[in-house]
This record gives C-alpha cells, structure tokens and sequence, in this order.
C-alpha cells in the first residue's frame, strides 16, 4: 500500500484525483498504476485499470488469478468490474469512497450475479490515503474561491 500512496502523489502532482494501485502477485509487483484520465483525454484511466493493464501485458493473460489489488481509494463500479473480469483474487483498498466506492460503500463488488468472487478488506493506511484525497479537493475549491473572487 506504500508503494500505491507513492503512485497516488505521482497523480497529485499531475493534477489528477490521487489513486495509486499495485497489483501483486508471489510478494512481486506485476502491475502498476496511477489516475491519469485527463492527462490520456480516457475516462477509463483509472489507477485500477492501468495497473490490471500492465500486469496483463506482463504475464501475457487478460486473467489474473492469484493476485491482490492494493489501491488507496475505493474502487468505483467500473474498476469493480474490470476487477472482477480479470479474476484478481483479492482487493486490499485503503479509504472508503463514500459516493462512488463500489466495494464497501455500495456492495457491488458482492453481488450474486458476478461470476467470480474477489476476497476484499479495506482501512490499510486508511488515514494517509484518505487525507491526500480529501487535501486535493480542498485545494481545488480554494482555488476555485480565488478564481472566483479575482473574477468578481
């Protein structure tokens, strides 16, 4: 999860929503990633995505199994999906998404219909991944004040 929150101030500093994800598997990272859906100009950019991307091309198989998922944030239903797909064995996420967070929020990831079942647990470093989200949204509504005051 340290090396996620690493990869998650990597989306900070660009600009993007702060979520870092590291797929692993045998105790080594096969796959690695971080937002970067504005930078791409695709809305499918998330960390999830991207790590689950990488890791595919590194072991030549769209499946994963035997895998664990650490991401900073809650995964939002399309990462849950993408998650499920790949048949990533277990997803380990450090904060709740209290809106969009599919998993613990929403209960998506637990739905009968899915076809495969992921092992999940939540609150690694709940703390620091929680704090560098919430200080990237109050730090673009300060600036969004400021824009609006200097407009005014």
């Amino acid at each position: 999860m340290r090396h996620a929150l690493k990869l998650a101030k990597r989306a900070y500093d660009l600009d993007e929503v702060p979520v870092g994800a590291v797929l692993v598997k045998n105790n080594q990272a096969i796959g690695e990633g971080y937002n970067q859906p504005i930078a791409s100009k695709d809305p499918t950019a998330h960390a999830e995505i991207l790590a689950i991307r990488s890791a595919s091309s590194q072991v030549g198989n769209y499946r994963l199994p035997g895998t664990t998922l650490y991401v900073t944030l809650e995964p939002c239903a399309m990462c849950v999906g993408a998650i499920v797909h790949s048949r990533i064995q277990r997803l380990v996420f450090g904060a709740s998404e209290p809106k969009a967070g599919a998993v613990k929020t929403n209960g998506l990831i637990d739905m009968e219909y899915l076809n495969h079942r992921v092992v999940w647990d939540s609150g690694v470093l709940q703390e620091e991944c929680g704090l560098l989200v919430q200080e990237f949204f109050l730090s673009k509504r300060a600036a969004k004040r400021e824009k609006i005051s200097h407009e005014s």
